[in-house]
């Protein structure tokens, strides 16, 4: 058996599941082990409703904020702003918030909120990314009060689709392509369809947090950046961690601190590359309501004038849609002037890509 598959010892409180070695995996091309699942009373460990996704966005929250100075040490794409850990930290954050105060059983209705407030609150590329991912995974779980292997299958999917298609240049090598590869890993036949037990929601997930590594290794090879510093992909490594909290959260297990050693740059004695980077122009986000034309007209005006160019509708309004908008652009007065040629933005903020934030206003 390679080693990537063999069980290890348990250690630090962390269950003994298998270990995928991040630089193992790397040299083994086409490696398609899966780790040995627990041989636990599932039954009566799973629990996998609004509470235990309560649990998941708290627990989220705290990892993030544990790995967010490793997070921006490596975040040096698609610019080298040393934020990427920061701001998936506080977008998780304001979701984990607003779950708490939500009273309610339907996982769809819980996500949902959670979604909406970390659109409304999402920082940077990676945190409005997340923010999108959340979003479209309540839409098909609504009217249920557990999650179920079929159902997650189903919200990653929809996840998958909307977080593709809110970019103007959507780049492979990102979060978007762990994205991909959980959501390709929970729709496989491996992944027992129509089967709602406990277990098959058990392999769905590890099945996904397996993905999720594989992708995040291979971050490091589909960009030239990346593979020039030697480093695995910033947004891609805090998404696993996202993943790995769902499934121990969901599963009633421990985290896998494990599947981080040899990801290349994460290690602590590791330099901070990002302050090796360079960059100049600002990150232009912000909130507005606009009708489908109009986003799509503001979008192509957006594109125009810079890159990363995300818009994703955050809620349903009278004429249209309310949308999260996000851009970094060489000036913010050009991007500025074309939103606010649509309406009046709420939560504007302008943050120079080299420094802190330049500008913020709240409603």
């Amino acid at each position: 058996m390679h080693p990537a598959c063999e069980t290890v010892t348990p250690g630090r409180g962390y269950s003994a599941v298998g270990s995928v070695n991040a630089a193992e995996l790397k040299d083994t091309a086409g490696l398609t082990c899966r780790r040995p699942r627990e041989r636990t009373d599932l039954q009566t460990k799973v629990a996998a409703n609004t509470q235990a996704l309560k649990r998941w966005l708290v627990k989220a929250e705290e990892v993030l904020g544990n790995h967010s100075d490793r997070l921006n040490a490596i975040n040096i794409f698609p610019v080298a702003d040393g934020d990427t850990g920061t701001n998936l930290y506080l977008t998780v954050r304001s979701a984990a918030q607003a779950a708490a105060d939500v009273e309610t059983t339907d996982v769809g209705q819980l996500l949902a909120v959670a979604g909406q407030a970390a659109m409304e609150q999402a920082r940077g590329n990676s945190g409005t990314l997340f923010s999108v991912f959340l979003s479209a995974l309540s839409e098909p779980l609504h009217g249920t009060a557990r999650l179920t292997g079929p159902l997650l299958a189903a919200a990653l999917q929809r996840a998958e689709i909307r977080c593709w298609s809110a970019l103007s240049d959507p780049v492979p090598g990102t979060m978007l392509s762990v994205i991909e590869a959980v959501s390709r890993a929970a729709n496989s036949g491996e992944s027992h369809a129509g089967d709602h037990s406990n277990h098959a929601l058990a392999a769905t997930l590890e099945a996904a947090v397996q993905a999720a590594l594989e992708a995040v290794v291979q971050t490091e090879d589909q960009l030239g950046p990346l593979a020039a510093a030697q480093v695995v992909d910033a947004g891609a490594v805090g998404f696993l961690l996202i993943m790995d909290t769902l499934r121990a959260s969901a599963l009633g297990q421990e985290l896998q601190p494990e599947m981080l050693d040899g990801l290349h740059g994460y290690d602590v004695q590791d330099p901070h590359i990002h302050l090796d980077h360079a960059h100049e122009g600002v990150e232009v986000m912000c909130t507005i309501n606009l009708s489908p034309l109009d986003a799509a007209t503001l979008r192509l005006q957006l594109d125009e004038l810079g890159d990363s160019v995300i818009l994703s509708a955050v809620t349903e309004v009278e004429g249209g849609y309310r949308w999260r908008i996000h851009a970094h652009v060489p000036a913010a007065e050009p991007a500025l002037s074309a939103i606010q040629a649509f309406g009046e933005p709420a939560n504007l903020s302008v943050t120079d890509l080299a420094a802190a934030p330049a500008y913020e206003a709240h409603d």
